[in-house]
């Protein structure tokens, strides 16, 4: 692997070029790409992960002029603009920055002295500073509540009866079962549009259970595979789905797909939402994301009596801290709380 005249990947015999004068930049910078991808298979990543960073750095470096060492904070704005008129998504565009980041340290750690010497300059900071950073979605996590199950079985309610009279019954009878996957098993979106048809295990645990093979990364260490339960009648409706609606599209393994049978994307199924809220007509403080079905799901299920831990499991955290971050009660229910306890309190001085 290494890199092009302009940030492209391509094969490079050998490793680093030796330091002196007459060295190419852009091969200097492919033997650092070739040893950070070699790190990666040392730490033991999966084939398919390793794929998957390199593309993306490829894609990355492709948007500079120069090597990594060089790039300027206005071009880093410069890139994620584009990807922003270019129509990607927050995540998407958090993963160009962080993979950036990712391997610009990698070059300053292992290759500042030799970049120096080499081309007489030092390892800046990447183009990357404070105020260059990409919104997480867990930055509105924090802000607000999830959808109130009630505000969600109405929603769900008007999607059922859209079933019935959409002139394409099949796309509104998937756009009902996907929806309400990530709010009765908390699949985050990114995992709901991996799921194909096998991972659907109506016969595990008590109500089935979908294998999430592709659960989110942490700290780089690749796909996190886990058991969601189907709650609340979720396995009633995928069994239905699967008996019914899957049947009328391409066959392919995707258990969500579009008209070709190729699986949905994460921008298509929010843009289905979005169009079923359309179709509502409601507010516009009434309207969710598809995310906030997950944190919906963490909320509800923690307001109707579930351990915390269960729903750090539910959700897939590796810290609690996470959890506690999406689980958000309301007010009612916290004068619940306090009523159940004071109550409790009265009749034990009762007697």
């Amino acid at each position: 692997m290494g890199v092009g005249e302009r940030g492209g990947l391509r094969l490079l015999e050998g490793g680093l070029a030796a330091p002196g004068a007459g060295v190419d930049p852009w091969a200097f910078q492919a033997g650092c790409v070739q040893a950070f991808a070699r790190s990666w298979v040392v730490r033991g990543f999966a084939p398919t992960t390793v794929r998957s960073y390199t593309s993306l750095l490829a894609r990355v470096l492709a948007r500079f002029d120069c090597p990594v060492w060089a790039v300027e904070p206005d071009e880093v704005d410069e890139m994620l603009h584009a990807l922003v008129v270019a129509g990607l998504a927050a995540g998407t565009r958090r993963q160009y920055l962080q993979m950036l980041r990712t391997f610009h340290a990698f070059v300053v750690e292992r290759y500042a002295v030799q970049v120096r010497g080499t081309f007489g300059v030092g390892v800046g900071r990447g183009g990357m500073d404070r105020f260059n950073r990409v919104r997480h979605a867990g930055d509105d996590a924090a802000v607000g509540l999830p959808p109130s199950r009630e505000r969600l079985e109405a929603f769900f309610s008007f999607a059922r009866s859209r079933v019935a009279v959409a002139s394409d019954y099949r796309a509104m009878a998937r756009d009902y079962a996907m929806l309400r996957t990530p709010y009765l098993s908390a699949v985050r979106v990114n995992e709901l549009v991996r799921l194909d048809q096998v991972d659907v295990h109506l016969e595990q645990g008590r109500s089935g259970k979908l294998h999430v093979r592709f659960g989110k990364a942490a700290n780089a260490s690749g796909p996190r595979p886990r058991w969601a339960p189907m709650l609340e009648g979720l396995d009633r409706i995928l069994a239905w789905y699967l008996a019914d609606v899957r049947p009328l599209f391409p066959s392919s393994p995707a258990l969500f797909c579009d008209e070709d049978g190729r699986p949905m994307t994460t921008g298509t199924v929010r843009d289905r939402l979005a169009r079923l809220l359309d179709l509502e007509g409601v507010a516009w403080q009434e309207r969710f994301t598809p995310h906030a079905l997950r944190r919906a799901c963490a909320t509800h299920q923690y307001e109707r009596g579930m351990d915390l831990i269960a729903v750090q499991q539910l959700l897939g955290h590796r810290h609690i801290a996470s959890t506690m971050a999406y689980v958000k009660p309301s007010q009612h229910f916290v004068e619940d709380a306090w009523r159940r306890a004071t109550d409790a309190a009265v009749r034990t001085l009762a007697g």
